[in-house]
């Protein structure tokens, strides 16, 4: 007899999460560090070309789960976030750019948290947890071969705080780009973003995500393109009607793109409840971009759930948040971004929401 009201709840909520980020509402200042117990350090290489970002989970960690739709993943630690497997929680996760050679950037993070004796407890001491993902920025970096290495990483760690999130051109968004479909040279620059709701519960959820995808990044307050893949005149081409038209264009190499990203949530969840997070925080990809989980995209959207908050813990809810944040930290990602390396930002394109304005 009640499921008719709740369902008729369940709606009415979702219409006003999917809204949370329109003209009328804000994002947090802070982005995913609102979520108390996080915090983000970047280190970007002195090129200005790549990078890489941690966030940090204070304490014993934070419950780990991920989803990883993209055709063409490069990350690390992913198995051991599998509902099945033994260890649950996540002491940091690391997002870089440099393809698979970024990678390394995990062993400086988990030297950085060996030396503070945090990690899984083992009879010879601790293993920290630090799954990772890389995005393919190699040929942003060019022949300069600077790429992000482990020291990277530990300095992004030792540089973490809780304060408000740097955005745009730094770090694991240094050398992102975004909107492939007509070739990287008729993209555009992207970086890093974030975002956070608060409700007046105490729940927080937020997020933070490089967007270096194939696709173009759409507001989803608007429908309109923000960043993505230029025409002959320098203009957004607006992948959907290119795709739509049956344009010739060019095919997404595998590993050659990538949009990878952590959400966090102060609620307590277990192993499979962070995994189910993760997978509907993924769906603010498909929101956000287009087209998303692309054969040439590597796709990866890590879950933190640090259980600071005494509320109850509705995963659907809080999933749904995730999702809202996600977008909006991937529109951000274009919105925060400079031009660099020969391409234009959305700035440039004046086509940055009027909200941001």
């Amino acid at each position: 007899m009640n499921t008719p009201r709740m369902l008729a709840g369940t709606c009415a909520f979702l219409v006003l999460t999917m809204n949370a980020f329109g003209q009328s509402a804000r994002p947090s200042a802070k982005g995913i560090t609102q979520v108390p117990g996080i915090r983000v350090g970047h280190f970007t290489l002195p090129s200005g070309l790549t990078g890489c970002t941690v966030v940090l989970a204070d304490g014993d960690g934070a419950i780990g789960g991920v989803a990883q739709r993209g055709g063409a993943p490069g990350t690390r630690e992913t198995d051991l976030l599998d509902p099945t497997n033994l260890v649950e929680r996540v002491n940091a996760v690391a997002l870089t750019g440099g393809s698979a050679f970024g990678l390394d950037v995990g062993t400086g993070v988990m030297k950085f948290l060996e030396e503070k004796n945090i990690g899984y407890k083992t009879n010879a001491g601790v293993v920290p947890i630090v799954p990772a993902a890389v995005i393919f920025d190699l040929p942003f970096i060019g022949a300069s071969k600077a790429r992000p290495t482990a020291d990277c990483g530990y300095k992004a760690a030792a540089a973490a705080t809780n304060g408000p999130v740097q955005e745009g051109n730094v770090g694991a968004g240094a050398g992102a780009t975004i909107g492939k479909i007509n070739g990287s040279r008729m993209a555009t620059k992207a970086g890093i973003g974030t975002a956070a709701i608060a409700l007046p519960n105490g729940l927080v959820v937020g997020a933070l995500v490089a967007v270096n995808a194939v696709g173009d990044v759409i507001d989803p307050s608007t429908g309109a393109v923000v960043a993505g893949a230029r025409d002959a005149n320098g203009k957004l081409a607006d992948a959907r009607k290119v795709l739509r038209s049956g344009a010739q264009t060019t095919t997404p190499r595998p590993g050659e793109n990538t949009t990878i990203g952590v959400v966090a949530t102060n609620a307590k969840l277990t192993k499979p409840q962070a995994a189910r997070l993760a997978l509907m925080a993924d769906d603010g990809l498909a929101r956000a971009l287009f087209p998303s989980h692309t054969l040439g995209d590597g796709d990866t959207v890590f879950a933190l759930a640090t259980g600071a908050w005494n509320g109850t813990a509705d995963v659907s809810t809080i999933g749904a948040l995730a999702a809202d944040v996600m977008a909006e930290a991937i529109v951000r990602a274009a919105v925060m971004a400079k031009s660099s390396g020969g391409l234009p930002a959305a700035a440039d394109l004046g086509t940055v929401p009027a909200r941001f304005k």
